[in-house]
């Protein structure tokens, strides 16, 4: 019997895992799942059963984080000293169903970790009447 795939756990580099706990649980708004350290080792919840693993063996991955609201996300971020990249804007308008709900924008941002990846941030709000 097939149970289809999904993605399990995403690794991201992390040299200082103090300094990077305490930007993920910020930026997550949850504290970790555990840590073993040695070897170091930290895992978070994303929230649909994945996780992200952040360890200094790791390569530096683009992750797209889901948010509630981009605009408002990255305020609250700046506010905190996080390095933005590049600002909120609307990549795609979503006619259908196939990469995101129908009748919606697909905002996008992205951030610095404290590590120095790039982090990208999207949320999909309805789109604005023209």
């Amino acid at each position: 019997m097939t149970t289809g795939t999904g993605l399990a756990q995403v690794a991201q580099f992390a040299q200082d895992l103090d300094r990077a706990a305490a930007f993920y649980e910020r930026l997550l708004g949850t504290p970790p799942l555990a840590r073993f350290d040695p070897p170091g080792l930290l895992f978070f919840g994303l929230g649909d059963g994945t996780r992200l693993l952040l360890e200094g063996g790791a390569s530096s991955a683009l992750l797209y984080l889901k948010v509630d609201d981009v605009p408002g996300r990255v305020e609250e971020l700046r506010a905190d000293g996080v390095v933005i990249e590049s600002e909120p804007h609307i990549i795609f308008s979503h006619t259908d169903d196939t990469l995101g709900p129908a009748g919606h924008d697909e905002w996008m941002a992205f951030i610095r970790d404290s590590e120095d990846n790039l982090v990208g941030l999207v949320s999909h709000a309805p789109r604005a009447e023209s």
